[in-house]
């Protein structure tokens, strides 16, 4: 317990000095990312449901939190609830539908509806089609008091975010509703004989993966401000899926590390151009052979039998 403390507080300490070190737009890019993939794992890694769709909500959050900024003129915290109320109805439609059936057809369902949404928004007027929604302002956070002007201000805004999303899924995952999901995935069946209605415990864990997974999206249009149809294409839900798979399926700091890792990948082999993908294709099969059950996966796995052997 002691070393978990302090391995804690280093890591507070290095986040809180993060800023002053590194680019705050990469940080804040690569936070938004690591919320999205922890409310990815918590789908699959404990409710055992694979969406190739995710992006769906993260990218009409970006949406919506543009929409009621810009166009309505509210401020930022209405653009965030309704970013997030949003992304839990889109999720409530989806995850009822969807969890009428299992493995590869519930994962099919969900890519389903992402194509309908990706191709919504590029005619949807509301989100500029291709051009994308752009020119959403930086409004200050709480009446004025807290200016997002200044990056490295709203880097703390954005930590402070992802902390608590991070330990809304934390609580998820340790309570008596967390550990049901566990049983689910793990044995459905005996989890039905149990007393248990897997399909009502399953349909609430997708309404909170897309909750989550919204809130990110529209923290990530917050930053960057503007938002496009890569944040709601494929491509952006294959990426999730490999940042969870890179980081350890389960775990909950496996994603963050996944997320970090990748947005790092993608920021600093860009100067390779084309060759970029075979770069990250390669260190993704090295980490897919020498890690299967993640990079914080196997380290937990290390650090057990270390722990068993004394």
């Amino acid at each position: 317990m002691t070393a978990q403390r302090i391995a804690v507080a280093v890591v507070m300490a290095l986040a809180l000095l993060a800023p002053l070190f590194v680019y705050p737009i990469f940080l804040m890019k690569a936070l938004c990312f690591a919320l999205f993939a922890c409310a990815f794992n918590l789908l699959l890694g404990y409710a055992g449901l694979m969406s190739f769709g995710h992006a769906m909500f993260f990218g009409m959050a970006g949406y919506f939190y543009g929409h009621v900024v810009k166009a309505w003129d509210l401020p930022p915290e209405a653009g965030l609830l309704g970013a997030v109320a949003g992304a839990a109805a889109l999720g409530l439609v989806t995850g009822a539908l969807a969890i009428r059936r299992q493995g590869i057809y519930f994962a099919m369902i969900t890519l389903a509806f992402a194509q309908m949404v990706y191709f919504f928004c590029v005619q949807a007027p509301f989100t500029g089609g291709e051009d994308g929604l752009q020119g959403i302002p930086r409004k200050a956070l709480l009446g004025g008091l807290i200016p997002t002007t200044d990056d490295r201000v709203l880097y703390y805004v954005v930590l402070a975010i992802f902390l608590f999303g991070y330990g809304a899924i934390y609580r998820f995952i340790h309570s008596p509703f967390g550990q049901v999901l566990k049983a689910i995935r793990d044995n459905e069946q005996r989890a039905v004989s149990l007393g248990y209605e897997a399909d009502r415990y399953k349909l609430i864990a997708f309404v909170l993966s897309a909750a989550l997974a919204g809130l990110a999206g529209a923290t990530k249009a917050l930053v960057q401000q503007f938002a496009t149809l890569t944040d709601v294409a494929a491509t952006t839900s294959g990426e999730v899926v490999l940042m969870a798979l890179v980081g350890g399926l389960g775990t909950i700091t496996g994603p963050v590390v996944g997320a970090f890792v990748i947005v790092t990948m993608q920021n600093y082999l860009a100067g390779f151009g084309e060759f970029v993908l075979v770069i990250q294709g390669a260190i993704f099969v090295v980490i897919v052979i020498a890690f299967r059950k993640g990079v914080v996966g196997e380290i937990a796995e290390w650090w057990k039998a270390r722990q068993s052997s004394r």
